[in-house]
Formats: structure tokens, C-alpha cells, sequence
């Protein structure tokens, strides 16, 4: 249990003005859509990344992987940090981070230093998504975030729709590696604004703890895991001793992360926190969330390009729809929040609609008409944004101002590392049911030795991959019922009006250093 020292106020602060809230938000948001931006960008520019460093496949998994696995293992550390530190100097230091590595991905000789590169970006990207939502928890009571939290949707919006299409065009136009730099200018003017309007104070306890020995264990379980779910299936099968000892290695990693958790004395991921039924669920929920969407969404642009034909530029156009769910329902449910106060209900109406737009998703092929994956991905992007931000805001109704770093994060890290699993694990079913197609389109054909040049062999190649993304977002459908589960159990608690918890219940941390 997190300690709240007798320096802490036993009220909540002091509300502040709209003008005040944004003009915080604008810097907050601008370094968040920077780290965004840089990330989306280089979505579309992957396949060409992957060849021209001639890479495999699996690389192209990987160069996903490694960042959010780098996001996933650093966002606890960055939420208990921001519940310790100031805020302000924790968020310009995750935007520094993230810079360094853009900068290093876009001077990469090899895929093994882009790899490097994205460890580096994953954990500037932490940060900023752990602290951004944790300062923005600290300063807007519950009641009133829904409108905010639109904002930082329409912010994410913005960036992924712009992201694929900068990224085409600066691939097709300029060279890959402008899609790395181009961050840097804009973290600039991100830094400059943050400095200009962020104001917090720094409310730091007297004895300070980092469970280092809690984040080693949760990074290499973690890490363990992924590399089982990358290569199982490729390298060795799924039911094999090998498969065996990697899921044993995590899982006891995993195991002895929570025994230290549990003796820390300000541990990463409070397990009091992460156990109350409204976050817990909401773990759940999100883990399944992001399988589907990190794992589903990183495969749209290689369908639209490997498969339907199209230029990195077009490929990221096609894919506005998406983004333009998101930003309409996170917006509008947003505002309907914080109107009436009800939150649940949009939150299960977005699971459903995202199940509906998985399921819609996994009947395409390679002779699906585009317009008709056009609208099944609106439908997904439309059950995303009504999930992701509403799913923190009814963690944060149920924590202090103290602990509201470390719950944020807990379900941000949670989602990133289902986003990790999610990639690796539908990138491996991808791989293996392009070459189970492929195969049988060589027999049908009578092709014993395929020759890449042969238009006969790379027709029967795109097709296999077209026919084989059905398969990922059927899986990713299994997810999405999952989440409709875990977020129909939430209990549907009214959001409050306070920034903070003033009268502590059940929900609320003990004060163990207030002498009565």
C-alpha cells in the first residue's frame, strides 16, 4: 500500500479555471501528439523499413514489439515516479527520451540498432502516456474529465489519422528515415509550450522507495513471454518442450514479481490498487482491448499495401475512417459524461460495437471491396473511443489524488502489454496462415519451385495474405467479447465531483502516518 505522508492535504485542492485546465492541457497534449505523431508515422513506412534493412517478418513484428514491450515495462515505474516527483519534470524528460530515440531509429545501419532505437522510444512513450493522464487526474474532478478526456481523443485522432498519411508521403517522397526526425521540431515547440504552462506543485514524500527489484522482475516476465508468443509456431510449435520452459520462465517470473509486490514498501503496481473490483475489471478489459487493437491495427496497413496493392501514401489514407470513429465517439461520449454523470453505459455500448467491428472485420479477404473494410473499421474506431479513456476515468473515480499515478498507469500498462501480445501472437498466426495459403495455392497450381519474380506466385502471395487478415481480427473478436464481459461487471459507480477522495472508504488508501 502506497504511504500518504501527514504533509498531505486532507482536502481537495482548489478547482481550477477552464482557461486554466487548458491552457495545462495544451502543453500536456502537445507532447503527448508529438510522441504519437512519431509513432503513427512510421506505420506505414514499416514495410519498406523491413526491406530496405533487409529484415524478415518476424523483424516487422518486432520492431512493434520492442516498443511497446519498452512502454509497457517503464509506464509503472513512470506512474509510481509521478505519485513521488514533479510532475512537469518527469513529463519533459519522457519527451527528451523519446527524441533521442527517434533520432537514433532514423540514423539506424541495421534492424538491430532500429530495435535499440525503439526500447529507447517505447520508454519516452511510457511517460508521456502514464504521466499525461495521471496530471490531468490531479488537476479536473471526475465529473468534469469526460470533456477533457475528448480532447486528448480528438488529440489521438488527429495523430493517427495524420500519422499513416505524413508517413506515406514522407516514404514515398522524401526517404523512411524523415519519418523518424520529423518529431524533433515538434518536441521543441512541445517543450517550449509545457514550460510556458505547466505549474504544478511538488508534493514529495520524505522517505522514497523505487521497487527496482518488482520492475526488473515485471520486465523480464514480460519480456519472457513476448519472445515465447513471437517465435512459437516459427521456430518451435506451440505445444513443444521449448514453448513449455519460455510460458514456465514467465509465468514464474510473473509470479515472483507479485511476492515482491507484495513485501515492497512502495511497490511499482500497488497490488491493494489493482485488486479493488473496478480496477481489476478494468485490467481485463483493457488487456483484451489492446490484443485486439494494437495487435489489429498494426496489420491494416500491411493489408492495404501487401495485399490490396496500394502505395504507403494511400494506406494511410484508407485508413481515416478508423480514426474518425474514434474521434466522434470518444468526443461526444465524453461531453455526455460529464452532462449526466453516467459513464458506464457508454463504456459496454463500446465493447459492443467493438466485438461488432471485429467480427465485420474478420470476414475480409483480398477481393473485399474497400469501401465495405472502410466502414467495418469506422465501426471498430467507434468502439475504441468510447473504451480507452472511459475505462481510466472509472479507475480514477476510485482512487486518491496519491495513488492516481499508479492506478493510471496500472491500467495503461496492462493494455500496452496486451497490445505486445497481441502483435507478437496474431503476427505469428498471420505468418502461419500466409504460408498454409500460399502452400496450397502452389499445389493448386502445380508450382513446385516458387520463383519471386513469377506474377502467378506473387498474385497467389497477396491474395494469401488478404485471405489470411481475416484470421487476426477473428481472434481479435474473442478479445473484444472478453472486455464486453469485464466492463458489463464494473460496478456502476456515480462519478464524483471532487478532484480527490474527501471522505475515505473502502476505495480510498489508509492514512497510516495521521495520528488521531
Amino acid at each position: 500500500m502506497s504511504e500518504i505522508t501527514a504533509e498531505t492535504p486532507p482536502h481537495s485542492p482548489a478547482p481550477m479555471t477552464h482557461r486554466e485546465i487548458l491552457e495545462v492541457m495544451a502543453g500536456l497534449l502537445a507532447g503527448l501528439f508529438t510522441a504519437l505523431l512519431s509513432t503513427t508515422v512510421v506505420s506505414t513506412a514499416l514495410p519498406r523499413i523491413i526491406s530496405d534493412l533487409g529484415a524478415s517478418t518476424t523483424a516487422f513484428s518486432w520492431v512493434i514489439t520492442t516498443a511497446l514491450l519498452a512502454n509497457a515495462a517503464s509506464t509503472p515505474i513512470w506512474g509510481k515516479l509521478a505519485d513521488l516527483f514533479n510532475k512537469k519534470i518527469l513529463v519533459q524528460s519522457a519527451l527528451v527520451i523519446f527524441v533521442a530515440g527517434s533520432i537514433l531509429a532514423g540514423a539506424t545501419p541495421n534492424v538491430e540498432v532500429l530495435m535499440v532505437a525503439r526500447v529507447i522510444q517505447g520508454i519516452g512513450m511510457g511517460g508521456l502516456t502514464a504521466l499525461v493522464v495521471a496530471i490531468i487526474g490531479s488537476i479536473i474532478p471526475p465529473r468534469e474529465r469526460g470533456r477533457y478526456s475528448g480532447y486528448m481523443g480528438a488529440v489521438m485522432a488527429v495523430s493517427m489519422a495524420g500519422g499513416p498519411i505524413l508517413g506515406g508521403v514522407i516514404t514515398d517522397h522524401i526517404g523512411w528515415r524523415w519519418c523518424f526526425y520529423v518529431s524533433v521540431p515538434l518536441a521543441v515547440i512541445a517543450l517550449v509550450v509545457i514550460q510556458r504552462t505547466l505549474h504544478l506543485p511538488t508534493n514529495r514524500k520524505d522517505a522514497v522507495t523505487i521497487d527496482w527489484l518488482g520492475a526488473t522482475l515485471l520486465t523480464a516476465g514480460v519480456s519472457v513471454l513476448l519472445v515465447w508468443v513471437s517465435f512459437a509456431g516459427k521456430n518451435y510449435g506451440w505445444l513443444s518442450v521449448s514453448s513449455a520452459v519460455y510460458l514456465a520462465a514467465g509465468l514464474a517470473l510473473l509470479a515472483a514479481t507479485v511476492l515482491v509486490e507484495k513485501r515492497a514498501k512502495d511497490p511499482i503496481i500497488p497490488l491493494d490498487i489493482i485488486t479493488e473490483r473496478t480496477t481489476g475489471l478494468a485490467i481485463i478489459a483493457s488487456i483484451a482491448v489492446g490484443v485486439g487493437m494494437f495487435g489489429a491495427m498494426s496489420f491494416l496497413g500491411l493489408y492495404f499495401q501487401n495485399s490490396r496493392g496500394y502505395s504507403p501514401t494511400m494506406a494511410g489514407i484508407l485508413t481515416i475512417p478508423m480514426v474518425v470513429g474514434m474521434l466522434l465517439s470518444s468526443v461526444v461520449s465524453g461531453q455526455l459524461i460529464t452532462r449526466s454523470g453516467k459513464w458506464k453505459r457508454y463504456v459496454v455500448g463500446g465493447a459492443i460495437v467493438l466485438a461488432i467491428g471485429f467480427a465485420l472485420l474478420s470476414t475480409i479477404d483480398h477481393l473485399t471491396p474497400i469501401w465495405q473494410v472502410q466502414v467495418y473499421i469506422a465501426i471498430m474506431g467507434f468502439g475504441v473511443g468510447a473504451l480507452m479513456q472511459n475505462l481510466v476515468l472509472a479507475v480514477q473515480n476510485t482512487v486518491s489524488v496519491q495513488n492516481i499515478g499508479a492506478a493510471s498507469s496500472s491500467v495503461a500498462f496492462f493494455r500496452t502489454f496486451g497490445g505486445a501480445i497481441g502483435v507478437s501472437a496474431l503476427g505469428a498466426v498471420l505468418t502461419a496462415r500466409v504460408t498454409e495459403l500460399v502452400k496450397s495455392g502452389l499445389i493448386e497450381h502445380r508450382i513446385r519451385i516458387p520463383d519471386p519474380h513469377n506474377p502467378l506466385v506473387a498474385e497467389i502471395t497477396n491474395a494469401a495474405f488478404g485471405d489470411a487478415t481475416g484470421r487476426i481480427f477473428l481472434v481479435s473478436t474473442a478479445c473484444a467479447i472478453v472486455t464486453l464481459l469485464a466492463v458489463a461487471l464494473l460496478p456502476n459507480k456515480p462519478l464524483r465531483t471532487t478532484i480527490d477522495i474527501e471522505d475515505p472508504g473502502e476505495d480510498a488508501p489508509l492514512d497510516l502516518t495521521k495520528n488521531n
